[in-house]
């Protein structure tokens, strides 16, 4: 099992995948520490990522989701994949840029794998970023998250979770969620 823990920057990603992993003894793979150089100076410099800025960044998750799931490990993985798209080449790797028309990939879903989307409103969200420190996502990007953000569609087994509840009950779901597949 892939649990990818998704959503705009402040969220909770980090803090959630931390927990999870600690809770189910899972390795934890945070995205943040495989952005090239290039794309933590923009982020820092309050530039949003082009898509073209996340591809390799992407490619080096999904490279991950491989490795893990060819192994038969479970693991976290921490990753905003805020477009279809993004989600698609998690999944898919450059396959997924293939298709005739991007996004449109016939996949929707992998065996094994489910996005935890953590959502909230902007207003939430934005409190958060403004009083956390030392992170390079600038706050006055989160805006411009917000706009590429895509929700998950019901068929890219997708788990919604209100970032309003705490950490301990939606760890209490996914972990229901895990006795219902076994």
């Amino acid at each position: 099992m892939i649990y990818v823990v998704m959503g705009v920057s402040g969220c909770g990603k980090t803090t959630l995948g931390a927990f999870l992993s600690h809770k189910l003894g899972w390795p934890l793979h945070e995205g943040d520490d495989f952005h090239p150089v290039e794309n933590v100076e923009k982020m820092s410099r309050g530039e949003p990522l082009t898509d073209q800025d996340r591809l390799p960044w992407l490619l080096k998750l999904h490279d991950i989701i491989q490795r893990e799931m060819s192994s038969g490990r479970n693991a976290i993985v921490v990753c905003s994949a805020l477009r279809r798209l993004y989600r698609q080449v998690l999944l898919l790797g450059s396959k997924a840029l293939t298709s005739s028309e991007p996004g449109s990939v016939a996949t929707c879903s992998l065996p094994g794998v489910w996005f935890l989307f953590l959502y909230g409103t902007y207003d939430m969200i934005h409190t958060r970023m403004v009083a956390r420190r030392g992170h390079f996502m600038q706050p006055d990007l989160l805006r411009s998250q917000f706009e590429v953000l895509e929700p998950p569609a019901p068929e890219e087994n997708a788990i919604l979770l209100d970032i309003r509840r705490s950490t301990d009950d939606i760890c209490r779901e996914i972990q229901e969620h895990l006795r219902q597949l076994s």
